[in-house]
């Protein structure tokens, strides 16, 4: 074994006991859900830390060297990192009982969107397990999208329902990190890199044990990416609807993806947006749920909650409209962006998962959202394009957890100025890159 394996595989074998550390930690009370917070939330987030630096190293062995042809060892320790965490109870989120609640509701033939949880029409489905876990259940219509809620029916279906839709989300994942191996076929890059998403502690946490719909989001936006870089647009513009209708988030990926001209990349995106919001109708404007509710609640509407204008109030005096004019800007850099990129050259694998890359940073940056789970995708690009602004970000959201009101500047601050810094930097590298031609590109493959 050369050395450089020998420290990989020392670096997964030190996250999976990471994993094993974390699961420790949490102690909750019989009947009463979650880690909560405090003591116990602090060590686990500090477990993170450590997992995202050990990953970090991991990342950068894999990169500068050799090391990591063996993808099936890769994934092997991908599979241990998880295999714990999924048969713990979830102790983070208590998203999943919605899922579940959701995909129920279903089954007895009622519109997911039409009652909150707590309506006396559905009192005949409260159990003891899953109704009480419930978040929002006494005024929050469900928030998720049409495609969620078809994903939700499915996997509400096994006996065992927690552990049955933690199971479904792990075989979305299994069927987005295929899509991103094929992904970095496409790009003739070492499937070794594989490694920059299956040994993230993000995923493992956030899928393994709290079985977040953005698994599903994931599996759907690789493989929209993949058919994108076969030149198959068409079928690439109907999955990455599916995947809008799943998270929202990754309509911004339409830049990456359609071609100018193309009218029939318009025509399949509007099209499955449309047939899978069909069935849901009945309830008129009521599809969309807690949405707007959800934004108001997060500090989007106010700008309370996105933490450039929330630093930018920390500074001066900011006008009650000034939310208002931060989302306009914001609209509008982000159009500027779209705009480049459809009307740059020839579409590669490795442009366009930059270009995914770069539109995906810049949202996630500018609305900031506050749970860890929503940084995931940036690791499907990251894999072709391994920029340390998104490592970075991705590595260390979990700090996030240690700001439960939203309130404080400091835990932000830490995750998203050193972002914002190397993400400056990863820019003026790619400019770089692009200037000198593709030779230097190709001398960083591995």
């Amino acid at each position: 074994m050369r050395v450089a394996d020998a420290w990989l595989w020392a670096c997964g074998g030190l996250l999976i006991g990471l994993t094993c550390v974390g699961l420790c930690l949490p102690q909750p009370v019989m009947g009463v859900y979650g880690i909560g917070y405090g003591v116990a939330l602090d060590r686990f987030v500090a477990v993170t830390v450590l997992q995202g630096c050990v990953y970090l190293v991991a990342v950068g062995i894999l990169l500068r060297t050799q090391a990591g042809r063996h993808v099936w060892v890769i994934l092997g320790i991908a599979l241990l990192m998880r295999a714990p965490a999924l048969l713990e109870a979830p102790f983070l989120s208590n998203d999943i009982f919605r899922y579940i609640w959701d995909g129920w509701v279903q089954a007895a033939g009622i519109n997911p969107y039409r009652y909150v949880p707590a309506d006396s029409h559905l009192a005949f489905l409260r159990d003891r397990v899953v109704y009480p876990n419930i978040n929002r259940a006494t005024y929050a219509h469900t928030i998720y999208p049409p495609a969620a809620e078809m994903a939700f029916f499915v996997a509400s279906r096994f006996a065992a329902p927690v552990l049955g839709m933690k199971v479904f989300m792990l075989g979305c994942e299994a069927a987005g990190v295929f899509a991103m191996i094929r992904l970095l076929d496409l790009a003739t890059l070492s499937r070794g890199r594989i490694l920059i998403y299956a040994w993230s502690p993000l995923p493992v946490w956030e899928f393994g044990n709290n079985g977040h719909v953005d698994a599903i989001a994931i599996a759907l936006v690789a493989w929209a990416l993949v058919l994108a870089a076969q030149a198959r647009f068409a079928r690439a513009a109907g999955v990455l609807a599916a995947a809008t209708l799943t998270k929202f988030l990754p309509v911004v990926l339409v830049p990456a993806i359609w071609r100018r001209w193309d009218w029939r990349f318009a025509v399949v995106f509007a099209g499955v947006i449309g047939l899978l919001y069909l069935p849901y109708l009945q309830v008129g404007r009521g599809v969309f749920g807690f949405l707007g509710g959800y934004g108001a609640q997060e500090g989007i509407a106010d700008g309370s909650g996105i933490f450039l204008l929330a630093a930018l109030g920390a500074l001066v005096p900011l006008p009650a409209f000034a939310a208002k004019i931060y989302l306009a800007v914001l609209a509008a850099i982000l159009l500027g962006v779209a705009a480049g990129i459809v009307y740059s050259g020839p579409a590669t694998p490795k442009t366009i998962c930059r270009n995914a890359a770069l539109l995906a940073g810049a949202v996630m940056l500018g609305v900031s959202p506050h749970y860890p789970w929503y940084y995931a995708w940036l690791l499907i690009p990251a894999c072709v394009v391994p920029a340390p602004s998104l490592l970075y970000l991705t590595s260390f959201c979990f700090l996030l957890y240690l700001n439960p009101t939203h309130t404080k500047l400091f835990w932000p601050a830490i995750l998203y100025v050193p972002f914002m810094a190397l993400a400056a930097r990863d820019i003026l590298a790619a400019r770089a890159v692009s200037l000198t031609g593709p030779a230097l590109a190709e001398g960083r493959k591995i």
